[in-house]
């Protein structure tokens, strides 16, 4: 009997294929079952009605044939594994049923089910008072009898093993199909009030309804939150079955069994429904239940030859070069939230569906694209069992080399080419500069480096819009990107990450295809660089718990209203913005920005939803603000942290607006809003002239009941501020940057402007340290030295004395060959000061 077929139920099938395709199955499964055997070796062979013949060896689903020429994993080969299970269950245990692959009942001609068993009131033993009578009454069957009659095929009213008055074992149904359409009952179907993996008003087992079963639950109870999960009596709304061995309730985290009835709940068996004999048959193992969701096993056990099988020589030859490289994972071993072993990679998230079995194993890239990361999920969780054994959620270091032992021979030479920048200066660097930049991107790309990649392309960028004369170059965004090489060089050449691949970015790929994806909209953000207009577009992808963003330049003078009506793979960047979008040609780059393709065979469709920020994974719903004070105050310094687009984008519940003002001299919104433990954080909004209505939408919303608001987040003050994409509310999303403008006056409340003696005194420093690196140290005139010492004294004066001491440093390695040694200098100062304008109140 195969195991692994037992453990997959309708949400892991769904999960490894799509919801539809197994609705599909279902359905043909309620019309015909198939005739199913089985080989010595573990293979499954299914004969369908219409003749097809369907094949599933070991080896997880995409190992399975089938001649109807379907690419691909197709309807037949869900059907065989859904008919599977109540198959390899054999005949009742009264020997009143058939044999397996064949009907336990037939029908008479016409349709109508032929009559079973007892009056629809006993329970499975016959009468209403013994170990197993059922607590329900009419109301359902533990199984067997029948009111309405017992058939697996089409009856007159229904279809089931077991069918009662309303509800009984195994799907049993009053008006329904065990398999299938039901409107009060169905075991592996849909229908207004029941199905196990359907979907309906009130059902689903997969967590598609509020008061269905789950594979064999029918009536009113609940699989996922009452604790009916496989219960043999069906119909209990308090999650205790009827025909349960011991009495008790089911463990609402234990998996189904599939299409059959029987479940594993700690370790105790429900009750069949085909036989009606309560405990009398040992149980099975659902996914999530039993060995995983208690953590017995860990996919760490997989051996490289295991993997090799799976994915191929030529995937795991990739996987070792990230392994040498070295890559930070997070692990989370099965809990009762989430019973699945599953590892966040840079990349992918990789989750382990069945136990032992790598087949069932799935990732959220395109199938082929990054089936290395199924080793590097392995290789994580045995570095997590050697590190962190016994803790459910654990991030590792897995591979690399050790902190301080890095190689870092491309970086050298990405760090020498920032001291020639610093050195000449963006005005005197030519267009000569290209060869060396191609050389040193070409060693950071050889050894994988992508952060430092990203900082010499944003600075081969900087010096390109110098040279072209374009407003996208600043001088403090040169420094900056200067400054970043050098905190990685150092952070790793010194000790100070533990984690190097997170400094280097050594275990992020360039670009992941994505499978069919749901993204969900937060919100935009529209800017402008002289005629250049600039969208970002912010999505979560719930799979991986990132935020993506997904980015469009146009050169027009358009404003955020007309911006939103452009379209990008046939949605409006509006609709993008605001709704849920399910795609087929999604690929994320190692920075998380996404983009979208325009195959005509991947499609990306965009839908309007109401409020559903709620469902979003806890790393982007703010629990609470506090928690998010502390995650803030515990980030590293911003030169050495990944270079992740929306970083720090997060969706922030709003139980209270207490305040919203407006200063005019800086045209800006600030509203303070409280959670549900009265902790408080500042919206503040600006206002922008390419996003014309972003502040009348802002105050709105927050006036308007909104429930949730999605923003970049730091601190400053004392508190979390938060910088507004956009607003949720039981209306829909509402994006403040491309909302139309007018309509909502001022807000009652003036703030006066504030002067800030002390942000003052490191904005300027910071400003005439990029101007060095702007002119170049070789360069400077002669004015700079009382420049920069006059910055020092002001930064001493506001009690920065390390960030003065710093400048001061600076000045003296001035002259007219102020060599190596003064740009050392010159990057010291530069992130001491950097670091206060970081930690600005």
């Amino acid at each position: 009997m195969r195991a692994d077929l037992g453990a997959l139920t309708a949400a892991t099938l769904a999960e490894l294929t799509n919801r539809g395709l197994v609705k599909r199955a279902a359905r043909e499964l309620e019309r015909d079952t198939p005739k199913l055997s089985e080989d010595a070796d573990g293979t499954v062979h299914a004969v369908f009605p219409d003749g097809t013949v369907t094949d599933l060896p070991p080896g997880g689903l995409e190992a399975g044939t089938c001649s109807c020429g379907a690419t691909g994993i197709c309807r037949h080969v869900i059907g065989l594994v859904l008919a599977y299970t109540p198959w390899s269950e054999g005949p009742p245990a009264d020997g009143s049923g058939a044999a397996p692959g064949e009907a336990p009942a037939t029908t008479a001609p016409g349709g109508d089910a032929l009559m079973t068993g007892t009056d629809s009131n006993a329970d499975a033993a016959g009468t209403d008072s013994g170990p197993n009578a059922n607590p329900n009454g009419s109301k359902a069957d533990t199984g067997g009898d029948s009111g309405k009659g017992r058939a697996v095929g089409h009856g007159g009213k229904g279809s089931a093993v077991g069918d009662g008055d309303r509800a009984g074992a195994a799907g049993d149904s009053g008006t329904g199909n065990a398999v299938g359409d039901s409107d009060k009952a169905g075991a592996v179907g849909h229908g207004d009030k029941a199905g196990a993996a359907g979907d309906g008003d009130k059902a689903g087992a997969a967590g598609d309804g509020d008061k269905a079963g789950a594979a064999g639950d029918s009536g009113m109870g609940n699989a996922g939150r009452d604790g009916g999960v496989g219960n043999s009596g069906g119909g209990d709304r308090d999650g205790a079955s009827a025909g349960h061995s011991s009495g008790e309730a089911l463990d609402p985290a234990a998996g189904s069994g599939g299409l059959g009835s029987w479940a594993v709940a700690g370790g105790a068996a429900t009750a069949t429904a085909r036989g009606g004999v309560a405990g009398g048959r040992p149980g099975r193992m659902g996914a999530g239940s039993g060995e995983a969701g208690a953590g017995g096993w860990s996919p760490g056990a997989f051996t490289d030859e295991q993997l090799t099988a799976r994915v191929g020589a030529r995937m795991m030859a990739a996987a070792r070069r990230v392994l040498r490289a070295g890559y930070v994972a997070r692990v989370h071993r099965g809990r009762v939230s989430d019973p699945v072993p599953t590892v966040e990679l840079p990349t992918a998230t990789v989750r382990f569906l069945v136990p032992h079995d790598l087949g069932f194993a799935r990732s959220d890239a395109v199938a082929g694209s990054r089936d290395d990361v199924l080793a590097l999920a392995v290789w994580a969780f045995r570095a997590a069992d050697e590190q962190g054994a016994g803790e459910a959620d654990v991030q590792v270091q897995v591979g690399g080399a050790p902190a301080g032992q890095t190689g870092v021979e491309g970086l050298d030479r990405a760090v020498a080419l920032a001291g020639t920048v610093v050195r000449e200066g963006a005005v005197h660097l030519g267009a000569g500069m290209g060869g060396e930049i191609a050389a040193v991107r070409a060693g950071l790309e050889a050894a994988r480096m992508r952060w430092p990649l990203g900082a010499v392309d944003d600075l081969a960028e900087q010096l390109t819009a110098y040279r072209e004369r374009s407003a996208r170059y600043r001088p403090e965004a040169l420094a900056d990107h200067v400054a970043e090489l050098v905190a990685r060089y150092r952070s790793v050449t010194r000790g100070g990450a533990s984690l190097a691949s997170r400094v280097l970015g050594t275990d992020e790929a360039s670009e992941t295809p994505l499978r069919r994806a749901r993204l969900d909209g937060l919100g935009a953000r529209v800017s402008a660089v002289g005629d250049e207009r600039t969208v970002d577009v912010f999505l979560a992808h719930a799979d991986s718990s990132a935020v993506l963003v997904l980015r469009r330049r146009y050169v027009t003078d358009e404003s955020g209203p007309e911006l939103g009506r452009r379209r990008v793979a046939g949605v409006t960047l509006g609709a993008l913005a605001g709704g849920a979008v399910i795609t087929e040609s999604a690929a994320r780059s190692a920075s998380r920005a996404v983009r979208l393709g325009t195959r005509r065979l991947s499609r990306t469709e965009a839908m309007t939803t109401r409020d559903t920020w709620q469902h979003l994974p806890g790393s982007l719903l703010v629990p609470d603000l506090a928690g998010l004070a502390v995650e803030l105050d515990a980030l590293p310094p911003r030169p050495i942290r990944a270079r992740v687009e929306a970083e720090l984008v997060r969706v922030v519940p709003i139980a209270e607006v207490r305040s919203v003002t407006y200063a005019p001299g800086a045209q800006r919104v600030d509203a303070e809003i409280a959670d549900g433990n009265g902790v408080t954080a500042r919206v503040s909004a600006v206002h922008a002239a390419c996003a014309p209505g972003r502040l009348d939408a802002v105050v709105a919303a927050l006036e308007g009941g909104a429930r949730f608001v999605a923003g970049s987040v730091r601190r400053s003050g004392g508190t979390v501020v938060i910088d507004p994409i956009g607003f949720a509310s039981g209306d829909g999303v509402v994006v403040p940057d491309l909302a139309e403008g007018g309509g909502v006056g001022d807000p009652r409340d003036r703030l006066g402007e504030v002067t800030d003696p002390l942000g003052r005194a490191v904005v300027d420093a910071l400003e005439l340290l990029a101007e060095v690196a702007h002119r170049g140290l070789l360069h400077l005139p002669s004015s700079m030295g009382g420049r920069l010492r006059g910055a020092a004294e002001r930064l001493e004066t506001v009690g920065l004395r390390q960030a003065g001491a710093a400048v001061s440093a600076l000045v003296a390695r001035l002259g007219p060959d102020p060599g190596d040694e003064a740009f050392e200098v010159w990057a010291d100062a530069y992130l001491r000061v950097g670091l206060c304008a970081e930690l600005l109140p």
